[in-house]
């Protein structure tokens, strides 16, 4: 085996701010520790919890590499005390809590999965942190069913299309909103029932109409603020919201008597600090029940930009923007 650097480059940042703050660093090359496996980072996925770490506001777990990035695809170059699944020279996708905008990343084996039968490198860097929480917060939290309505709000992000693909193929009745007519239209191409134009439609009237007065059983929210309330009003009789992010605020003025009168389930979730195991179960779930759905072409990475490593600040801004469609992802 090729004899492995003693540092590497990453990208961090001395103090929160704007993308700008986004710089490539020498860092020593992270070492695996027991059942921990080394990769040599191929792509690295963008999500807006590197955004909200970069500004200040989404501190890494205790224990986690304080580079950003929380998704990865590579190949593995070492391996830690009792890795038992993988060999040297594997390729794969993981999970990670931290450090993946860099060139080498260590993942727990069991947060690692191999890369889905024909998908590129790139389009599986683009897997781990959406699939995870989509997983997680529709199925596993969420319940949802065949033959339920399922709504997302902001469809054409990158949880917003694995969710409508995932929803669609385990056969409910998809709504997604998005910001523009645009956006619904590949929210529709993606598989969605019904596209809503927040900007130009209700989504509460908008989704009872669709829905024949009933409301939506499951919804999952990333908004927060106003949305609560209205989420409320959309929601069917014993329907569930499932809050995974606060990007219009986490503080609303709600009526929860319609929590009682509509025996509704509010919950949420996050899933950076959650534990290796926890997210070992999330992961043998997703390669029994998705990865045949990802080889089989029935759901698929949705790619809008990719950057070199070294344009991590210009990802960044493109995330802020809210222009994107998909992923960005980031390549090593």
């Amino acid at each position: 085996m090729t004899a492995l650097p003693q540092t590497m480059t990453a990208i961090g940042f001395d103090s929160p701010g704007g993308p700008e703050v986004l710089k490539p660093q020498q860092r020593p090359v992270p070492q695996p520790g027991p059942g921990q496996i080394l990769v040599h980072v191929a792509v690295a996925g963008v999500n807006r919890p590197d955004v909200l770490q970069r500004m200040g506001g989404y501190a890494p777990p205790p224990g986690a590499s304080d580079i950003p990035g929380l998704e990865i695809a590579g190949r593995i170059v070492a391996l830690g005390e009792g890795v038992s699944r993988y060999e040297i020279g594997d390729q794969v996708c993981a999970l990670v809590a931290g450090g993946g905008y860099a060139e080498y990343a260590v993942v727990h084996e069991d947060n690692a999965l191999p890369i889905p039968a024909g998908l590129s490198l790139e389009e599986a860097g683009a897997i781990p942190e959406t699939y995870f929480t989509v997983w997680t917060n529709v199925f596993q939290r969420g319940g949802l069913k065949k033959g339920e309505s399922f709504m997302v709000h902001g469809g054409t992000s990158g949880i917003g299309t694995t969710a409508i693909q995932l929803a669609k193929a385990f056969g409910a009745t998809v709504l997604a909103t998005a910001g523009s007519d645009d956006k619904c239209a590949a929210c529709r191409e993606l598989g969605a029932d019904h596209a809503i134009n927040y900007r130009t439609e209700d989504f509460v009237a908008a989704a009872k109409a669709a829905t024949g007065g009933r409301g939506v059983n499951l919804i999952l929210d990333m908004v927060g603020g106003d949305y609560i309330n209205r989420n409320y009003d959309a929601a069917a009789e014993s329907g569930r919201i499932v809050q995974i992010a606060f990007l219009n605020g986490p503080k609303a003025e709600v009526n929860f008597s319609r929590l009682m009168l509509k025996r509704l389930t509010h919950t949420g979730s996050t899933l950076r600090p959650r534990t290796i195991a926890e997210k070992a179960v999330i992961a043998r779930e997703l390669e029994e029940k998705v990865w045949p759905l990802l080889t089989e072409g029935r759901c698929k990475p949705v790619i809008h930009a990719r950057f070199p490593l070294a344009q991590a600040a210009e990802a960044h801004r493109l995330m802020e923007s809210n222009a994107h469609i998909g992923k960005i992802v980031l390549t090593v």
